[in-house]
């Protein structure tokens, strides 16, 4: 599998742009625009959360109607339209044919998406110039595009993969926001994925959904689902690479997984306030849903969260999270590992810390130090089956109060 390329050169018909519109009182971008120079079919995944911001009910009528026509997704920061009532959804629509008119293509071929302060209505005259500009900004700046989406964020998150096949080479690119209110169900955070390969609606959906069940799914900040997740996926097929046949799925799959996890991994490295990276493996858990459940338990839970934050190996507060994640969980029949750094070396756990239901004879001055890392890594081995799942999570510090105490502001 091809590296990840930590940026994008450009992607076959497709342009991007990302302008300050004036919603950001601090002049920073605020305002973006992707668009496809022919008609893609586009596959989305959207919060279960129940309530849904308007670009996001607009985003889901659309894909419901009209999948294989989309060309353009705008999106602004700093208000997320989420709790708008009739108003925000028509300041959606607003924003959609804003777009259709600036670019001479039908409404329904636009998507948007919002990110920012709920409750808050949609400044039009704001949205306008920010479709102005970015129109006549379009072109390969995709770091511009992905600054224009952030909110909290401390840097643009984006990345690239090429793929070479016999048929000739294709590319996946793809941008993310989110460092907050992040606990995906289903994303948790803004995306747009785009590829200049060839794919059917319901491959490119197959794709998606499993990209994001192992990716956006899979990681935890602070555990708050949002009101505004939206991943999309753009093919447009400017390649001429048809993806169609098993093996080529296999690899377009493969591919889209590992660009989707970086992105994942990225959002929880820029979390708010974050000072360590997690990853929690959980394996031989009775299933994967399982396993799934106990991670993202751990994960959410403020006590293992202060105690990563703390680089406190308190395997106490671990093993009582994943007690009460409500999936099936045996203490007596559990071990827990904790190492530094990430993705360890096949067969390599690092210091036992509990076993048999009862601590180990471990030396808290060899935990500590591995607690000290910016990065470390927990294996819970469940003993009850087959199932596993990696969680990616990090610690909570004063930081991220401070952030959020003043959100608004």
């Amino acid at each position: 599998m091809p590296k990840i390329n930590p940026s994008i050169d450009s992607v076959g018909g497709f342009q991007v742009a990302g302008v300050h519109a004036g919603l950001k009182k601090d002049g920073a971008k605020d305002f973006t625009l992707i668009v496809s120079g022919t008609d893609c079919v586009c596959a989305g995944v959207f919060t279960r959360n129940k309530v849904k911001a308007a670009p996001v009910l607009l985003d889901m009528e659309r894909l419901a109607q009209n999948p294989t026509i989309i060309r353009a997704v705008a999106t602004n920061s700093a208000c997320a339209n989420a709790c708008t009532g009739s108003v925000g959804l028509e300041n959606a629509r607003a924003t959609a044919d804003l777009a259709a008119d600036a670019l001479a293509i039908d409404a329904e071929q636009v998507l948007v998406m919002s990110t920012g302060v709920i409750g808050a209505h949609l400044p039009m005259d704001k949205i306008g110039r920010g479709l102005r500009l970015s129109r006549g900004d379009l072109g390969s700046d995709w770091r511009a595009a992905a600054a224009g989406i952030m909110t909290t964020d401390t840097r643009p998150k984006l990345g690239s993969i090429r793929v070479d096949t016999a048929a000739g080479s294709y590319t996946i690119a793809g941008i993310a926001k989110g460092a907050g209110m992040i606990a995906p169900d289903m994303a948790t955070m803004l995306s747009v994925l785009v590829t200049d390969a060839q794919l059917s609606l319901p491959d490119a959906q197959a794709a998606l959904s499993s990209a994001s069940q192992q990716s956006y799914n899979r990681i935890v900040v602070d555990g708050d689902t949002s009101t505004n997740d939206t991943v999309l996926l753009l093919a447009n097929g400017h390649s001429g690479v048809e993806i169609s046949d098993d093996a080529a799925l296999r690899e377009f799959q493969a591919a889209l997984n590992a660009l989707t996890q970086y992105l994942a991994q990225e959002v929880v490295r820029d979390g708010e306030g974050v000072t360590k990276f997690v990853t929690l493996d959980i394996i031989n858990a009775e299933s994967e849903a399982a396993a799934e459940q106990i991670g993202q338990t751990i994960g959410a839970s403020v006590l293992t969260k202060s105690a990563f934050y703390g680089s406190d190996a308190n395997w106490g507060r671990i093993v009582a999270a994943a007690g009460r994640a409500g999936a099936a969980f045996e203490p007596d029949g559990s071990s827990l590992w904790v190492a530094a750094g990430e993705a360890l070396p096949q067969g390599q756990r690092g210091l036992q810390i509990f076993s048999g239901g009862m601590p180990t004879d471990y030396q808290e001055a060899d935990a500590a130090a591995i607690m000290n890392e910016p990065s470390i890594t927990f294996t819970l081995d469940c003993g009850l089956g087959g199932g596993c799942a990696t969680i990616w999570t990090c610690d909570i510090s004063h930081e991220y109060i401070s952030i959020n105490g003043d959100y608004r502001s």
